[in-house]
């Protein structure tokens, strides 16, 4: 059945807007070009998207810079603002940018364990607000919230959790609260697994997992080109993977015994200081027998979810993963490669610390993009 006119028309003006955000500005017969439509069809959307106050000319192109061919269209950037909150067990770091993405302002704070529950989350919420006033972002429609631990998929809420702080549930419902604004809240890891699809290091795969290495540890599965969260919200919670090499077995209420004891921030430290090495520069120095020994037991886990899942690449990120680069992934994908008949590529993080902010603006982008574009 073909489409109704419109139908037909939002499937046009969406396509333009996304061609201006990702490629524009651009011109009418540019427009054209990259859609297919027709010069009248692409007329009549440009002055809808100029009437919804979404599209605006923004300059002109062209030798000679002049006529109705060389005007330039833009995505009014102002149109809706967008904060991006990276929320850490003793930090929070906010973004607030435009609709095309573009940072107007960034801070962040400490949050000491002995802050307390809602002391905590005035702190976090304050700094909110301070970045927002200081960003003059007046518009501001959207917000996603990064977080460790589980997103409910009925609720969208995050879990309660005996091993995360209690201000971070708290934080989102003041949040929601107390600003005009649409807010969001995903995995710390998921997010990081969106930015790295989109932006980073997995652009050209439409299947692969990250590695989250950090104080915690976890995996973002992507297949296909989309996050899968799994049933409960939990796929990727393989710091209770039961591995060879720990102490014993994972529990339901604890990941000791698991990957999370090979794999996490701690291990990590403790592993350099048995080779003679100060945790804190293990990595960055390059050692080879401390980093083919954390090769080994990266492989171990990644070699399970490999088995499971062929998703033909892994990246590695949180702090030991960015620290590691390429040098640690080497190594990783050579360890993988005799533990599993299914290849896997292994690629070092390429946003480093800021895979979770960015993959949160990019989630409030999209969420306002959503509701404001037809």
């Amino acid at each position: 059945m073909a489409a109704s006119p419109s139908t037909a028309r939002a499937i046009n003006d969406r396509f333009a807007l996304r061609l201006l955000q990702d490629e524009g500005p651009l011109t009418a017969t540019q427009l054209k070009t990259l859609t297919g439509l027709s010069r009248p069809t692409v007329a009549d959307l440009v002055e809808r998207l100029q009437g919804s106050g979404l599209v605006h000319v923004v300059g002109e192109a062209g030798a000679e810079r002049r006529g109705p061919n060389a005007k330039l269209y833009g995505i009014v950037a102002d149109r809706a603002h967008l904060a991006a909150l990276d929320v850490r067990t003793r930090s929070v770091s906010v973004t607030v940018a435009d609709l095309l993405g573009t940072t107007l302002a960034e801070a962040s704070v400490p949050v000491g364990d002995d802050s307390g529950t809602e002391p905590a989350v005035e702190k976090a919420v304050a700094l909110l607000e301070r970045t927002v006033r200081e960003a003059g972002a007046d518009r501001l429609h959207s917000v996603a919230v990064g977080a460790p631990g589980l997103i409910d998929p009925a609720t969208g809420e995050l879990r309660d959790s005996s091993g995360l702080p209690a201000w971070h549930r708290r934080l989102v419902g003041v949040l929601q609260e107390r600003l005009p604004a649409h807010v969001l809240v995903e995995n710390e890891t998921n997010l990081a697994a969106v930015a790295e699809l989109r932006e980073g290091a997995a652009r050209d795969r439409e299947d692969f997992v990250l590695l989250w290495l950090g104080q915690g540890v976890g995996a973002a599965v992507v297949l296909d080109g989309r996050l899968r969260r799994g049933a409960s919200g939990g796929a990727g919670e393989i710091g209770f993977l039961p591995v060879p090499g720990t102490s014993g077995l994972p529990s339901a209420t604890g990941c000791d015994g698991g990957f999370h004891e090979l794999a996490c921030a701690a291990a990590v430290g403790t592993l350099a200081a048995a080779h003679g090495l100060d945790p804190a520069d293990a990595l960055e120095a390059g050692h080879g027998p401390f980093l083919d020994a954390l090769a080994r037991r990266l492989a171990v886990g990644a070699a399970a979810v490999v088995s499971v899942l062929d998703p033909g690449c892994v990246v590695l990120a949180g702090e030991t993963g960015h620290a590691g680069g390429t040098e640690l992934a080497a190594r990783v994908e050579a360890e993988l490669s005799s533990l599993s008949p299914l290849r896997a590529e292994v690629r070092p993080t390429a946003l480093g610390d800021a895979a979770v902010l960015r993959g949160a603006l990019l989630r409030a982008r999209d969420a306002a993009q959503d509701e404001l574009f037809p």
